[in-house]
């Protein structure tokens, strides 16, 4: 066995020796020298395409129906709002209240009149003389009577005028202010249903949004099994790898379910939101930038905090507190009423008329009524220090309310920066461990991995971007009131 071996090498070196030995021949061109081999470049499978995907179908690839009612604008939200907005309409009617009470407040200060009849009839009587006058040669005559009169009619009425009455004048002034802060209050759910609806809406084009991008996965997922499978026919893959590949679709599935539900529930919170039982949807063409503009055109900043709503409506209510003590401390006071009455009645005494009227000022002095005004002053006290601790904590929660809001905003793209950088990495590694795949380098626990990787940077990535608009939105309306 030898000898053929080195009969073999004796060829290789003499036909290399006759190569290099060969002499020039004048005229002849000379061949062309081979070209130089090229170092293999290591990062050669980063510019490596991959072959079209091949084409999958299956039942869940579906979108999600589009919302029978759908909108695009505030415009649109507000109409909705402005008609069935239950939150809405509680507040305004809270301002009717606080004007019905005005009302009655006043009335306090104004005459009020009164009229009684009164029908008398009396089952016992007695006979009696009554003097009747003076007949002929001035002698007294009589006639007899029943008493008490058997059956007799009296009529009255009372005109009271309030003259001095601190209580009536100082409940007109509170109740004045509780209109004051019932209308304040209207201006604070306005800001929060603007607050609410906003938010809604983010989050039904967020649900959408990352609804597709599960559709997208789980194609994506179909593909590869797809790919495994056939890999496994030709002998390049195994029954795990095709294992891997179908627990990847099935957590695709799942994935996508979830997804689909929370869109579902998000139209109809945006459902509720406009006060309508349904889902509401978001179309396609929305322009969800658009929302911080006109979240500004519908809501106009205010300059400090103490104007913001719901503090504004909160100091409003000291005030009111602190008018019930002055309410307390009138009830101390005197009062004075101007009366009048008109009296009739069937029965003639002979020595009264039948018809009366008086005029009367009655002076009503408060001396001691067990200590129920005490009490009450205690208690309002405590009524007015409530409402300014309360006050007070909620300034103190509007202002790191602002701060957040402010600083979210710059958060909020931090993030969805570092989650676009993420989702770049992933999509990146989830090629190469394709290519790496199809070439026989990869495992498939690597291409599963990868994937959910993917997955999972996408649906961060779209949540980063919505925040990032809710944000905006946020800071816009965490210092405005909102006249709509």
């Amino acid at each position: 066995m030898r000898r053929p071996l080195a009969c073999a090498l004796l060829a290789m070196v003499f036909v290399e020796h006759v190569s290099y030995a060969q002499p020039r021949v004048p005229g002849r061109a000379e061949a062309p020298p081979p070209p130089p081999v090229q170092p293999q470049n290591p990062l050669a499978a980063q510019t490596t395409e991959l072959p079209p995907p091949p084409e999958v179908s299956d039942p869940m690839l579906t979108p999600v129906p589009r919302a029978a009612l759908e909108i695009g604008t505030w415009e649109d939200a507000l109409k909705h709002i402005r008609a069935r907005s239950t939150d809405l309409h509680i507040a305004i009617q809270e301002v009717a209240r606080a004007e019905g009470q005005s009302r009655v407040a006043l009335a306090g200060v104004l005459p009020t009149i009164n009229g009684t009849g009164t029908y008398t009839h009396n089952i016992i009587t007695n006979t009696t003389a009554q003097f009747s006058g003076f007949g002929a040669n001035g002698v007294p005559t009589t006639r007899p009577v029943n008493t008490p009169y058997p059956n007799y009619f009296t009529g009255a009425i009372v005109a009271v005028q309030p003259f001095i009455a601190l209580r009536a004048w100082n409940a007109i002034g509170t109740a004045n202010v509780a209109i004051d802060a019932a209308r304040q209050s209207v201006e604070e759910t306005k800001r929060q249903i603007a607050l609410g609806v906003a938010n809604a809406i983010v989050a039904v084009v967020t649900s959408e949004r990352i609804a597709e991008l599960n559709r997208i996965g789980l194609r994506n997922a179909l593909q590869r099994l797809d790919l495994t499978s056939r890999k496994q026919a030709l002998g390049g893959a195994t029954g795990i790898d095709v294992v891997r590949a179908r627990q990847d679709v099935e957590d695709a599935r799942a994935t996508l379910v979830a997804g689909d539900e929370t869109l579902r529930q998000n139209r109809e919170n945006l459902g509720l939101a406009l006060g309508i039982p349904d889902q509401i949807g978001v179309p396609p063409t929305v322009d969800i930038n658009g929302l911080e503009r006109d979240a500004r055109s519908i809501c106009k900043p205010v300059e400090t905090v103490d104007e913001r709503p719901d503090v504004a409506t909160l100091l409003t209510r000291v005030r009111i507190a602190r008018r019930n003590v002055n309410d307390v401390w009138f009830q101390f006071s005197p009062s004075v009423n101007l009366q009048s009455q008109v009296a009739t009645t069937t029965v003639d005494t002979g020595a009264a008329p039948n018809s009366t009227w008086n005029v009367q000022a009655v002076l009503t002095v408060p001396i001691w009524d067990g200590g129920a005004r005490y009490g009450n002053l205690r208690d309002t006290r405590a009524q007015e220090l409530q409402a300014y601790e309360r006050a007070e904590a909620q300034r103190r929660q509007a202002l790191i309310d602002i701060d957040r809001a402010r600083r979210g905003v710059g958060v909020a793209d931090d993030r969805r920066r570092v989650a676009s950088a993420a989702r770049d990495l992933a999509a990146e590694n989830d090629r190469l461990t394709r290519v790496s795949y199809q070439e026989g380098r990869g495992t498939s626990l690597e291409l599963v991995t990868t994937a959910q990787a993917l997955r999972s940077a996408e649906i961060q990535l779209a949540l980063r971007e919505f925040e990032t608009v809710n944000a905006r939105i946020l800071a816009v309306l965490a210092l405005a009131k909102c006249p709509w």
